[in-house]
């Protein structure tokens, strides 16, 4: 059992305003109009420079988008993690895919507000013996996101899809235990949605708002991520030895490193999109394009020397947003995932990291906000 704690920013509060009304009536119209033109004699005291920053967060068009009408809310959520590395020698006739069995972790969730917190845990157990720690953090408000990610794999990797060469069959490598790999990646990813007013990342995928009508808006975005990946390429080469037998293949010396680390500066651009395609449901999906400067460092081992090598170059990720909810305001039920694609490019070495999270939940709000009880 594991504590995840995740601070949802989907600002549930709109800018309070208050309203006057009245009536004149014979004898008060004289003192009603002094009151009034000492009132416009005195200037409207402006909120603090806080005040307003917070209230921007949530600066969005109720025509489209409905605000949240409670305080708390209880959830129940299953989350399923996706890790798929793929390995690429020199010349890609060698490349070796592994990733570890899915697992499906069950967990209760509270929320006031912005905190957003609870247990999860994991139903089955991969076949092979694991540690590994996951943290994900997400934010969303109507203007920005935040994913904050921290992955460390475990030992639970498995040998997915093995090409050693042509006429070379590897059937005999498929989902085989391997435990010489670990990997390791920290990111975030910080995005500006332009037609904030009117899209909702929010009502998408922390159920904090409604879309009300159908709408999109344009993305843009900047990221950070730091990978680490360390691979024991005589215990892979003793495991082909074992399993192929007579099938003598040495591993190309792309694919002889120890470890490699690695990292990423990249800025995006995509588009978003709310479809209600019916009362109380939205279907959402968003891509992002990612430009990335990448610099990385690390070492592979040739027949007779070491050969070290680094390279500094531009090269694409993808982030893909999906969400179908339903949300009457009280209760809301839906499923969402969000998947990235690192790439890193080389002569001599080359990898493909896709990972992600994939949420099937249930909640329920309650403790109805003033705002909204005033018209009950």
């Amino acid at each position: 059992m594991k504590l995840n704690l995740f601070i949802l920013f989907a600002m549930l509060m709109m800018p309070f305003q208050t309203v006057r009304s009245g009536t004149l009536q014979d004898g008060v119209a004289d003192s009603v109009s002094i009151d009034k033109e000492e009132e416009e004699a005195q200037p409207a005291k402006k909120p603090g420079l806080i005040t307003r920053i917070i209230n921007s967060f949530s600066d969005y068009d109720e025509n489209y988008i409905e605000p949240q009408h409670y305080l708390f809310t209880a959830m129940l959520q299953a989350t399923y993690s996706y890790d798929y590395y793929t390995l690429r020698g020199t010349d890609n006739s060698q490349s070796v895919s592994l990733a570890p069995d899915g697992v499906i972790k069950l967990g209760p969730y509270f929320g006031w507000k912005w905190l957003f917190a609870g247990y999860t845990f994991t139903l089955g157990a991969s076949s092979f013996n694991k540690t590994k720690t996951e943290f994900d953090l997400s934010f969303y408000t109507s203007r920005f996101g935040i994913d904050l990610f921290y992955r460390r794999t475990g030992s639970d990797y498995k040998l997915r899809n093995v090409r050693l060469g042509n006429n070379v069959n590897t059937s005999l490598l498929q989902n085989v235990p391997f435990d010489g790999v670990k990997a390791g990646i920290t990111g975030l990813d910080l995005y500006y949605i332009f037609n904030y007013r009117h899209f909702s990342y929010p009502a998408a995928f922390s159920q904090s708002t409604c879309q009300k009508i159908s709408c999109g808006s344009w993305l843009v975005g900047v990221g950070y991520t730091k990978n680490t990946l360390s691979l024991d390429y005589t215990k892979l080469q003793s495991l082909i030895d074992e399993r192929l037998g007579s099938q003598t293949v040495a591993l190309d010396s792309g694919l002889k490193f120890n470890k490699a680390s690695y990292f990423d500066i990249s800025i995006s651009g995509g588009y978003g999109y709310n479809k209600v395609f019916a009362r109380n449901f939205l279907f959402c999906v968003s891509g992002q394009l990612a430009l990335s400067y990448k610099e990385n460092y690390g070492s592979t081992m040739g027949e007779e020397n070491e050969y070290k090598f680094s390279f500094r170059k531009f090269s694409p990720n993808l982030i893909g947003r999906f969400a179908v909810v339903y949300n009457n305001t009280r209760w809301y039920a839906g499923f969402s995932a969000i998947v990235c694609s690192s790439n890193y490019l080389q002569s001599r070495f080359s990898t493909n990291n896709t990972f992600g999270n994939m949420n099937l939940y249930v909640g329920y709000n309650f403790a109805l906000r003033k705002r909204y009880k005033t018209k009950k």
